[in-house]
Formats: structure tokens, C-alpha cells, sequence
């Protein structure tokens, strides 16, 4: 049984006859201990709060049995990792897509949960960052109120950051939750504009994972461990 906030995701779920609902993973509507594994791919470093954070991590928990494994996934600040770069950088296009012609701007969080529908390069909203610095991760500091817009297939240079996702194709349809590029002037994409979405995400340092799994008395770490730009655990129901 799956799980998603994106309605037109858990569709196509529907239209490939898998079972799957939306819902909030800070509130699964599923009764505790009723699960033998549970898995959280790419989902909690989307959380802009440390406590929202754990309250995920807490929530996946309740789910399981006792005995039960859960396999959690987020995004990492090293995308280097002992000398080898992640499939993530590996991939980076020789020609400069559009992400890395919005690199510059800086972006701030959304008052009330709503995007702004600014039209000018430097989509802004307020947002203040509560979250401790970890130690030896490198990161910028978090008094810093604004968020930067990340390049797509770079390093991270900050643990929470805005990441550009451009719709493809034909977008009749103009929602308030988008913001309009502007490119230079005299190039071909300042003649149509392109909509950007820009998501949240907070990446987490070496260790970050497995400090935040080890505040939970309910659970144990079995394992933990990097790949491909991810920090993984492996947890156990006590």
C-alpha cells in the first residue's frame, strides 16, 4: 500500500492497479503497528523543520509492528562522497539548462504555506530558519532568512535551499503556485516565458540522520549507510 501528497500521482497508482491513497506523512490515516515495513523514499528532507523532521520519522515508527523494518532515504550535502562524486553530479548536462541560468536568484519562503506569484528573477517570500547548524557538514549558516536557489547537478552549498522544477510541454493553464523566469534580454527564451516550480528541501549532513532516528526510544538503527547522494537508514521496531 502506497502513500502520496500528489493526487495526480496516486492516480496513476490507480491506473496501473497498485494501491495507494493521498495523505500527509505527518498523519497517516493507517492504525499503529499494523505494518510489517514501511519505506520513506525522497519524503523528509522536504520538511522545513527539524521538528517536522522527527514527527515524520515518529509517525513511520507508529506504523510499524514491533519487529518491524522501516528504510528511510533523504537527500545528502555530500554529493562527494569518499572522493567519488554521486550519479546526481555525474549527470550533468553539457549544455546549461535553464536551473543554472536562475542561479543567482535568492528565494524566501512563503507566508501561510502559499507560493508567491512574483513574476520578477528573485522570487521572494519570508522565511526564518530555526534549525541548529550541524557541525563539520560545511554549510551556511542558517541566520541567513532567505534561501538560495540551488543549480541543478552542482555541489549543495546550503542544508535548506529552493530547487528549480520547470514544467514541460504545453501549460495552458497558469496556477498562483508558479513563478515566472525571466530570462536575459535578446535570448530566445525571453521571447516565452517558461513556468518554475521551486520545492523545498533541506539536505542532510553526515550523521544528521542517524542523530535524529537515535532520539526515538521506539526505534533502533540497524543499519545506516550513503548512496548515490543519500544518507539511509534502516530502522527496527522495538
Amino acid at each position: 500500500v502506497g502513500c502520496d501528497r500528489s493526487k495526480n500521482l496516486v492516480d496513476i497508482c490507480g491506473e496501473k492497479n497498485f494501491q495507494a491513497f493521498v495523505c500527509d506523512a505527518l498523519s497517516v490515516p493507517i492504525c499503529s503497528g499494523s505494518c510489517d515495513a514501511c519505506i520513506s523514499i525522497a519524503v523528509i528532507h522536504h520538511f522545513s523543520t527539524a521538528e517536522r523532521r522527527l514527527a515524520a520519522i515518529r509517525e513511520l515508527a507508529r506504523l510499524l509492528r514491533p519487529g518491524g523494518t522501516a528504510l528511510i532515504y533523504v537527500w545528502a550535502m555530500e554529493q562527494e562522497y569518499k572522493n567519488q562524486k554521486s550519479k546526481y553530479l555525474k549527470e550533468k548536462n553539457g549544455n546549461k539548462d535553464k536551473e543554472e541560468e536562475i542561479n543567482t536568484d535568492m528565494a524566501q519562503r512563503p507566508r501561510s504555506g502559499q507560493m508567491s506569484d512574483s513574476r520578477q528573477n528573485s522570487a521572494c517570500s519570508q522565511q526564518l530558519l530555526h534549525d541548529s547548524k550541524v557541525e563539520g557538514c560545511g554549510a551556511k549558516s542558517a541566520a541567513d532568512s532567505r534561501l538560495p536557489i540551488h543549480t541543478n547537478r552542482t555541489s549543495f552549498h546550503s542544508q535548506d535551499l529552493l530547487v528549480p522544477w520547470h514544467l514541460k510541454g504545453d501549460t495552458k493553464k497558469k496556477e498562483e503556485s508558479v513563478d515566472m523566469v525571466v530570462f536575459p534580454a535578446g535570448s530566445k527564451e525571453s521571447k516565452e516565458l517558461s513556468p518554475v516550480f521551486h520545492r523545498y528541501y533541506h539536505v542532510f549532513c553526515e550523521g544528521e540522520l542517524e542523530a535524529v532516528c537515535k532520539s526515538l526510544d521506539c526505534v533502533r538503527i540497524q543499519k545506516s549507510y550513503y548512496d548515490q547522494g543519500n544518507w539511509c537508514v534502516v530502522l527496527e521496531k522495538l
